[in-house]
């Protein structure tokens, strides 16, 4: 079996970012359609020793999909959805999460849903199985780890291996996949605290998951069985507006425990700057004239859902905001979830205005979680740190997981460079706290100094030794988790 290996010219020039607009380099592209034809690339690259770039749908923000040199392979190609068996469901990694979608809500007996739930449906389920992403659900369905039942991984060597979980685990921390063999590093991931950084490791755990969050530099995953869920026969959500961000904070802390003894399937913060940026939007720019309007008193928002209807003693808590939108059924929620994703596209609007002046310039986006004791402490720190800065920004996401996006919005390259400084700063408080510094993002190119922050060197050194177990030559996403470095040394 053989594939073809194309020159990288201007028309695969696209190929050299993802979302996080880092520019790459690359000398070669493949389009596998196969686990066959992936092992053929992987036999030129390691014979030309080029280093490998596993690409899907290039969704990311952290450069995990840019190239550094080498050879791109880009499994766009291999999005071939199998038929669900009970409730399993065989994907190629270049399958979207909204093409799997539309196949799961096709299937009327049995009722069945894919609980992962992502803003970018366009995100490939390889690239999702890459950096353990979550969503807005994750607050009670967690990561998609959860959902992922076994895995095919090509190895660099070219070897096969596949993964069941419940059938392949670690003994203690020695294993054995195919002909690699060797012991998990004891990394102290932070407990308790949504994460996606760094690899995934303790005692006795399912091989499974080593590769679920490993960022494409252990193997290369060419089919992901899911596990889906019976679909609720209700779905309800609630915006609640406050006059406050303590009220809006008293009230997550309520939603979390209290109201019932099924937990919210998500529970969403916006701030007020956030809320502001909606009215600006609204009035100055058609696409967003369908907006709801955002009366002057709403200063910061909590929106949340549940499968089935909104417990009585939760509204009722609600009924203490300054106004509740409520929604009944995927349709009514739809709209709702279309005022959570006008935040992010109106601060990527904003920025690509901007950019048009500065072309350097880019937003700086936080993805890091706390425990749940530290909630009110990190929201502090935030806001401190943007006060003393005097830098425009936005805070929304999913603080039932504790976890916000910070958006900063640079008007120049000196706020950026100053944006970039607080945000470290901010990591070095958040792992103090007992919190990681990637909650749903990943790593990638763009944080390795943080990951090191939450690991410290001796971590490092093991998660690269576990690394070079299995990819000794460092060709597989070089760059990715770790700063590039002399893998034959491991230094």
């Amino acid at each position: 079996m053989s594939v073809e290996i194309l020159n990288i010219g201007d028309e695969y020039a696209d190929f050299l970012h993802d979302e996080s607009r880092r520019e790459g380099r690359a000398e070669k592209i493949a389009f596998p359609a196969s686990t066959e034809e992936v092992r053929a690339a992987l036999r030129i690259a390691a014979s030309n020793q080029w280093p490998v770039t596993v690409q899907g749908g290039r969704t990311g923000i952290t450069g995990g999909s840019v190239p550094d040199g080498g050879l791109i392979l880009n499994l766009s190609r291999m999005n071939a959805i199998g038929e669900i068996q009970g409730d399993r469901l065989a994907v190629q990694p270049g399958a979207t999460l909204s093409a799997i979608r539309t196949v799961v809500d096709g299937v009327v007996d049995p009722v069945l849903f894919f609980p992962s739930d992502l803003t970018e449906t366009t995100a490939s389920i390889g690239g999702m199985v890459a950096c353990n992403a979550s969503g807005a659900r994750s607050f009670r369905y967690g990561p998609v780890r959860n959902w992922i039942q076994a895995l095919d991984v090509v190895l660099v060597s070219g070897e096969t291996i596949r993964l069941e979980r419940g059938v392949h685990k670690a003994d203690g921390l020695n294993f054995k996949l195919g002909t690699i063999e060797g012991q998990l590093p004891v990394l102290g991931t932070p407990g308790g605290v949504k994460s996606a950084a760094g690899y995934f490791v303790k005692p006795d755990m399912d091989l499974v998951d080593l590769f679920i969050g490993a960022e494409g530099t252990l193997g290369i995953v060419t089919e992901i069985t899911l596990r889906l869920l019976p679909r609720p026969a209700e779905m309800s959500g609630l915006t609640a507006f406050f006059a406050s961000e303590s009220d809006a904070l008293q009230f997550v802390r309520f939603l979390r425990g209290a109201g019932s003894p099924t937990p919210p399937t998500a529970i969403e913060f916006f701030d007020f700057q956030s809320l502001e940026l909606l009215r600006r939007m609204k009035s100055e720019n058609p696409a967003f004239a369908e907006l709801p309007e955002l009366k002057p008193t709403f200063h910061t928002a909590i929106y949340f859902e549940y499968d089935g209807e909104v417990p009585d003693a939760v509204v009722a808590k609600a009924g203490e905001a300054i106004d509740c939108w409520f929604a009944v059924g995927e349709r009514e929620i739809e709209i709702l979830k279309h005022f959570r994703h006008a935040i992010p596209e109106s601060v990527n609007m904003l920025i690509g205005e901007r950019k048009r002046t500065i072309p350097e310039l880019t937003k700086l986006r936080t993805d890091m979680s706390v425990p749940d004791d530290q909630l009110e402490n990190v929201m502090r720190m935030y806001h401190d740190g943007l006060t003393t800065a005097g830098l425009e920004h936005v805070i929304f996401g999913h603080i039932g997981n504790n976890h916000v996006h910070v958006n900063i919005l640079p008007r120049s390259l000196a706020e950026y460079e100053q944006g970039k400084a607080l945000y470290l700063d901010w990591a070095k408080q958040v792992v103090a706290m007992g919190g990681s510094v990637s909650a749903e993002h990943g790593i990638g190119k763009i944080k390795t100094d943080f990951l090191k922050l939450m690991y410290g060197d001796v971590g490092i050194q093991e998660m690269q030794a576990l690394k070079n177990l299995f990819d000794p030559h460092g060709l597989l996403n070089r760059g990715n988790l770790f700063a590039v470095y002399n893998y034959l040394s491991g230094r």
